[in-house]
């Protein structure tokens, strides 16, 4: 018995020294038979050995031990050097295909493949082509991913692949305004539609808000979006506890964008500013504050200086400036060059007292090129005149705030081609 199993480890050698680094697998497997094999002849010696007391058995055995240990440990070494190697390579047989793995880990049976199934993957593969026409239904079927540009100095190359920038735009958002704006552009990128734009619209839609105003308040105000529900609902009820309606909130916040964005300590010092300036009711600085919105917003210097100029400069009493402002609130934001001009064309030029202004103060407000053309025809005319106790009066409201057409014919008593023609002439 042990020179047939001398037989069969003098086998394993052979193959061991003869076949491919690629087979190794079959060589190791074959060892470790070997092996098992071994240990059960030694188990079976060393029982004859015991009961027989045959001492050639035992030396046999030995003999037996010494080879497998040797062919053991050259297999052992062979596979050592197999697994250090970083790339696993394939072997195709005609029959079938071997894949390797690690030596370290189990090797599975190998799966056969026909070749004739190789032959036709391949021609099935090579049917489609980068350079085939296809139709226009399967060009209509291929989906490709949306990829976000890594970067970008336009909002407009993220308008396809970003859900809130494409809806923004649907609404009437201007997002070539909001890019020229610092950070404002990945701050959009970084809000998610549903849960930080929706909520604010429809927060806004709640109070009064129309929806043909979303595109103007966002495009002029972009940081709403980032502003608490809880804020932004505890503005307005202080708003409502200052009496003003809820017609008048929607108003003010449709016209006035930033208005939600300041506290509640910053919206009561304003109106408060605003009634002790003026010296006017809570009623008058509702209604100055309701018609002109942005009164809460803007900075309070350009006003205080209109105030001193209309004052100061051209003359008007506590009272007049009272009268003028709760009629033309835009009096207090107005340009002070443009305001200079327009009251020394009225007063020095047409000789108009500030009675007759405060008691037309629109004429304050109007174009001065408008004025001065108007009352230049007048007085080519003959018709200049603006004293109430004298005949032919001219109300400064109509002459303001007529039509060309009607000017001439109910003001003037002239033709429209009269009047482009005299404009011809300066």
């Amino acid at each position: 018995m042990g020179s047939s199993y001398a037989q069969v480890c003098l086998r394993c050698r052979s193959l061991l020294c003869s076949i491919p680094a690629a087979s190794t697998w079959k060589c190791s497997t074959q060892v470790r038979h070997c092996t098992t094999v071994s240990s059960t002849a030694s188990k079976i010696l060393d029982g004859s050995s015991v009961f027989t007391g045959n001492h050639r058995t035992t030396q046999t055995r030995q003999r037996w031990k010494q080879q497998m240990f040797y062919y053991s440990d050259l297999s052992a070494k062979h596979l050592a050097t197999e697994a250090k190697e970083d790339k696993f390579t394939e072997e195709l047989s005609r029959t079938d295909v071997v894949a390797y793995r690690s030596p370290l880990s189990p090797i599975r049976d190998a799966v056969p493949v026909n070749e004739n199934q190789i032959s036709l993957d391949l021609d099935s593969v090579a049917e489609f082509s980068a350079l085939e026409e296809i139709s226009d239904e399967e060009a209509i079927s291929i989906s490709v991913p949306a990829v976000m540009p890594p970067a970008s100095t336009s909002l407009r190359d993220y308008v396809d692949k970003s859900e809130t920038l494409s809806k923004l735009v649907q609404l009437g958002v201007n997002l070539w305004k909001l890019e020229q704006r610092p950070n404002v552009g990945s701050m959009l990128l970084r809000l998610d539609f549903n849960t930080d734009v929706a909520p604010r619209l429809l927060f806004l839609k709640g109070i009064g808000v129309e929806d043909s105003r979303f595109g103007y308040i966002i495009t002029h105000n972009p940081f709403i979006l980032t502003e608490s529900l809880e804020n932004l609902q505890t503005r307005v009820n202080y708003l409502k506890s200052k009496k003003f309606s809820s017609e008048n909130v929607a108003s003010m916040v449709s016209r006035a964008p930033y208005l939600l964005n300041f506290s509640v300590k910053r919206l009561d010092n304003r109106l408060g500013f605003y009634q002790q300036q003026l010296k006017i009711s809570a009623s008058n600085t509702r209604n100055i504050v309701a018609r002109l919105p942005r009164l809460l917003c803007g900075s309070l210097e350009p006003v205080k200086e209109n105030l001193k100029v209309c004052e100061i400069d051209l003359g008007f009493k506590e009272n007049e400036i009272q009268s003028i402002v709760i009629a033309v609130p835009k009096v207090l934001t107005a340009n002070k060059r443009k305001l200079t001009q327009i009251f020394d064309l009225l007063h020095n030029t047409m000789k108009v007292p500030h009675h007759l202004i405060t008691k037309f103060p629109q004429v304050l407000n109007t174009k001065y090129l408008r004025v001065r053309e108007r009352h230049l025809f007048l007085e080519y005319l003959g018709k200049a005149q603006y004293d109430t106790t004298l005949p032919n009066y001219i109300s400064l409201d109509r002459l303001v705030s007529l039509p060309d057409e009607t000017f001439c014919t109910e003001l003037a008593s002239a033709t429209l081609e009269d009047f482009y023609m005299f404009q011809k002439t300066f």
